[in-house]
């Protein structure tokens, strides 16, 4: 059941403890590792002299870094046997850029899938509904494994079986429909925060042929009178719409049914041997499960070979705002002996999602066992706060990026990163990452190919080159962060220590990326005429409307030849980002390990990373005599 190595270390470490201890002096005490992942922005590449390629790398790195073409830069970078580089045609690698590489890559977890010895079942035709290629593998892959996990805590904890999977964050259920078919028939409750997901699911559920589509009694002349008398959208408010049906209707007389059609939930046969899925919705905000624990159904672990009537029951809590639908055995809702054993799973569970599921084994007596694999992780909050000047290289972006980002970097919320005490606690002082640091470990490097790296390296040079017209046409101005006297009397400035403030722009049609000029276009117009940016319509009026093709061509033509200087930096940040979800991980699996009632913990692949890069799933087993 546990690998060979808990924690899949690359480099020749004789244990994970000597593993994390040079992976956390790395992190931090290299200042060039800080300034890539984290002390870097694109939008301040060109806003700085002589720009951030001159400014954050060392000088003897230049000449080979702008000669070697980026996708041979890439293949050295992640690829190539650094103990037999040839290259013929380049300028002398300088050592330091050499062990830099190195050590990223010792230091980062190996993220090589082995794909099982025991044949994975197909998924059926039904089943698979509504996955694209990736989510196939991701499911077919992952229930194989949470299932294998199940089979062996039962063989090596004296048959202890396990009776539920928590879904969290279980979107549209496929991983949840897929253990709860054929052939593993598992019991399944998915927790979701979002309505749409919920209903999308349960349609789901019914094309696969998990649950039936309930019958219901309608009355089509009435429910049109009701809808005319609730207004143009009278689902928006459930209340009002109750109150209308009672007015019109006089009630739900005659045994019509007036709820809307995605209220209308589908019946799930229970029986012995026969998996299926309760819905909980609503958010969790912390690992702490016992309100969704005691909503899943009483009957889900009787035997019993009667067939569960299938009934929904919907449950408001103001505290918690959930809603679940659950499938009740009449006979023995009241007398079920046999406790709920539960595994909480997730399939890129965003951010804090993560720090709540795996949290859960420890929270929750009937959390026997966990399996984790999270991403987003710049959705994560943070538990230490912001960087204070031992962090130099962490402030600019805690500032330079938007009003929600630094209230996040501000709080101290214990729910956030690190979570273990061996990385909150290092140096007296803890392990941060900013938001910088932690949106470019969602990055997959190793996935880049040509034609895809040629076209975000155009997408970025053109949000740089923009940000310069920004700060040139004054839409933006320089910000400072030297945040107090006491910052700049322990620490000189450093070139890092301004940048531009932030211009969001979000997503623009495929043909703004073509040229700059279409680029340039596209986001005056947006940011002048769409709602949801009104805050810059005005200084976007003033400062940038007139721009004409002549001065964005000009900008073009001063900027282009350093559009190579973006390329490498950006790749640089990626690539050493690889360090950053190392670390996330690390800490996940730490804080297992450190709590006494945590049998075993580990880390391990269950996706090609071709496939799926967030590959890497936190699994903790939870001690046989801990409470129950």
């Amino acid at each position: 059941m546990i690998p060979s190595k808990p924690l899949p270390f690359n480099g020749d470490f004789a244990s994970p403890d000597e593993y994390i201890s040079a992976l956390l002096h790395f992190v931090y005490n290299t200042d060039l590792f800080q300034i890539l992942c984290g002390g870097t922005h694109i939008l301040d590449f060109f806003t700085c002299k002589p720009g951030l390629f001159h400014t954050v790398l060392p000088p003897e790195w230049h000449p080979f870094l702008l000669e070697c073409d980026t996708m041979r830069l890439l293949d050295i970078f992640m690829r190539d046997d650094l103990d037999d580089l040839r290259l013929a045609g380049l300028p002398a690698m300088p050592a330091t850029l050499l062990q830099y590489i190195k050590s990223v890559r010792d230091l980062s977890l190996c993220r090589d899938f082995t794909p099982s010895k025991e044949k994975l079942p197909v998924l059926p035709q039904t089943v698979r509904v509504g996955m694209k290629p990736k989510k196939m593998h991701e499911v077919a892959n992952f229930a194989g494994y949470v299932d294998r996990l199940a089979r062996d805590i039962r063989a090596e904890n004296n048959g202890e079986e396990i009776t539920h999977y928590v879904d969290f964050g279980s979107g549209q259920n496929y991983l949840g429909r897929a253990l709860a078919s054929e052939p593993y028939n598992r019991h399944v409750v998915a927790v979701e925060g979002r309505e749409n997901n919920v209903t999308a699911a349960r349609g789901l559920d019914i094309a696969s042929g998990l649950a039936v589509k309930e019958k219901v009694m309608r009355n089509k002349k009435l429910w049109n009178k009701i809808l005319g008398a609730g207004g143009p959208n009278p689902h928006e408010d459930p209340a009002a719409l109750a109150d209308t049906v009672r007015r019109v209707a006089g009630g739900l007389e005659g045994g019509f049914d007036f709820r809307p059609r995605e209220q209308i939930t589908s019946g799930i046969e229970a029986e012995e041997g026969r998996g299926y899925v309760q819905y909980v919705s609503g958010r969790l905000d912390s690992g702490d499960l016992s309100d969704v624990i005691s909503k899943i159904d009483a009957g889900c672990c009787n035997e019993s070979r009667q067939k569960a009537k299938t009934t929904e029951e919907t449950n408001t809590n103001t505290n918690t705002n959930t809603t679940t639908t659950t499938n009740t055995n009449n006979n023995n809702n009241n007398n079920n002996k046999k406790k709920k054993k539960l595994m909480a799973i997730s399939i890129h569970s965003c951010g804090n999602l993560s720090h709540h599921a795996i949290r859960s084994l420890i929270l929750n007596p009937e959390i026997r066992a966990v399996a984790i694999v999270g991403c987003c992780y710049n959705l994560m909050t943070e538990k230490l706060g912001p960087p204070g000047y031992k962090h130099a290289y962490l402030r600019p972006t805690l500032q330079a990026l938007n009003g929600r980002v630094g209230r996040e970097s501000s709080r101290r919320d214990p729910q956030g990163f690190p979570m273990s005490n061996r990385l909150s606690t290092y140096a007296d002082d803890g392990i941060r990452l900013n938001v910088t640091a932690r949106m470019m470990a969602c990055q997959a490097p190793r996935n880049w190919g040509r034609a895809d790296s040629e076209a975000f390296f155009s997408r970025h040079f053109y949000r740089a080159v923009l940000q310069k017209m920004y700060l040139d046409r004054g839409v933006v101005r320089q910000i400072s962060h030297r945040a107090s006297d006491a910052d700049a009397a322990a620490a000189p400035p450093g070139p890092l220590d301004t940048s531009t403030q932030p211009v969001a722009i979000g997503g623009l049609g495929k043909h703004c990326y073509g040229s700059l000029r279409a680029y340039v276009r596209g986001s005056i117009e947006k940011l002048t005429t769409s709602t949801e940016y009104r805050q810059y319509a005005d200084v976007m009026k003033e400062k940038m409307a007139g721009i004409t093709d002549e001065e964005i061509d000009a900008y073009e033509a001063e900027f282009l030849p350093r559009k190579k200087e973006l390329c490498v930096v950006w790749s640089l940040m990626a690539f050493s980002a690889m360090l950053v979800e190392s670390l996330i991980v690390t800490d996940r699996w730490m804080y297992l390990r450190e709590r006494g009632e945590v049998k075993s913990a580990w880390v391990e692949s269950v996706f090609d990373y071709g496939e799926s890069p967030r590959n890497l799933v936190v699994v903790g087993v939870k001690k046989e005599d801990a409470a129950l």
